[in-house]
């Protein structure tokens, strides 16, 4: 089978890291035939970092209708990700995006739909689930090993950011060019896996989003995140760009046991028998709890790069059919999660979910017309 010949669209940090991976040999089984960058100083780059043999256009219309490419690289900031996917559909390329899947969850939708019509291969750059702990995680779940959830607990907040990271890149922490903070920046990834290794999405959420409470942003830098499940089960999800030192730990309690993830390690206390079996038969009184077992749980393989990991499984998918890790479609869920979060604090209410896509789509509107950057909102479709 031939090489899968891929473009790259936008060429800033992520878009730079992945020409680099096909510059060094490192995707296997494609080439990197195309960039889209209106940077001078980027095309500059491609031309001496690949001597010419990389077709470089300053608008997607040029490259979508020049035939020279299979599959487009999505790296362009997040208002554009669907709008770019969707033009990449109809014209017969397949896709992977860079997280977030988009700003608002209609317009991912949309892309959705798209690519389920198209019959092209869609990925989205959710690199962490390349890492064995949550491979694991979700394996132990899946077979039944932590029982039935009924509570789920994620802090990260060892996302701490400067006010310099703010006011380096023009389209950072507004309303209109970004389309969000920490939510839609830092934490897709886990707001991902979290949903991604229980296989559970709550009912509905009530979040206390903080805007602007430790940076000079329009744009959350501060979350606190309360859960309901259909089985009964609760959850708390907390994350925050100001606080140092900060915190990765995602603890899971179940009807067989606790499992924690911090410090790049899993940990399971392993219940002998089911919590609610042991608290029909004890009948003593007293504080006796159920046998309880540290279990050392061994995971396969090193954590690798994840980015090139994904971008490595979707060449595969394109070229054997092989099934994705990453299917672009389950961008949607860690984008409702985050679009739940803000509106039930812009409502200061409960949001069921489904959530009510239009209302959320109002009240973004509203901050996009007052952003200080709005603009440049009709840039960034």
């Amino acid at each position: 089978m031939r090489l899968v010949r891929v473009g790259i669209i936008g060429l800033g940090l992520m878009g730079i890291r992945y020409a680099k991976y096909f510059k060094e040999g490192k995707v296997e089984g494609a080439i990197l035939s195309a960039v889209v960058t209106s940077r001078k100083e980027r095309m500059d780059w491609v031309k001496e970092t690949f001597t010419n043999k990389v077709d470089i256009y300053s608008n997607l219309d040029d490259l979508i209708t020049s035939g020279n490419v299979d599959a487009l690289i999505i790296a362009t900031p997040h208002y554009h990700h669907p709008a770019a996917a969707i033009q990449a559909f109809h014209a017969g390329y397949h896709v992977l995006i860079e997280k977030p899947a988009g700003v608002y969850t209609k317009q991912v939708r949309e892309m959705n739909e798209a690519a389920a019509n198209s019959g092209k291969v869609f990925s989205i750059m959710y690199n962490q689930r390349t890492n064995p702990l949550y491979i694991k995680l979700r394996d132990l779940i899946e077979s039944g090993e932590l029982g039935e959830i009924y509570r789920t607990n994620w802090i990260v907040t060892n996302w701490y950011r400067t006010q310099s990271y703010y006011d380096a890149v023009s389209w950072r922490a507004s309303w209109a060019t970004d389309g969000g903070g920490v939510l839609m920046n830092q934490s897709p990834h886990q707001l991902d896996l979290w949903q991604w290794t229980t296989g559970m999405m709550p009912k509905r959420i009530r979040a206390f989003c903080h805007f602007g409470k430790y940076h000079n942003i329009e744009v959350e830098d501060d979350v606190t995140v309360y859960v309901e499940y259909e089985n009964g089960a609760t959850g708390v999800f907390i994350t925050s760009t100001g606080e140092a030192p900060g915190t990765n730990r995602y603890e899971l309690s179940g009807t067989l046991g606790k499992i924690v993830i911090e410090d790049n390690k899993l940990s399971f206390w392993r219940l002998r028998e089911p919590i609610h079996e042991f608290n029909e038969r004890y009948k003593d009184g007293g504080f006796k709890k159920p046998e309880c077992w540290e279990c050392e749980v061994p995971t396969q393989g090193e954590i690798k790069d994840g980015h090139l990991e994904v971008i490595l499984d979707w060449i595969d998918t394109i070229r054997n059919g092989t099934p994705l890790l990453s299917p672009g479609e389950e961008g949607m869920k860690g984008l409702t999660l985050a679009n739940a979060m803000l509106l039930s604090t812009w409502t200061d209410n409960w949001v069921e979910l489904p959530m009510d896509e239009d209302l959320f789509y109002e009240y973004l509107i509203q901050k996009i017309q007052s952003s200080d950057r709005s603009d440049r909102h009709g840039k960034t479709h």
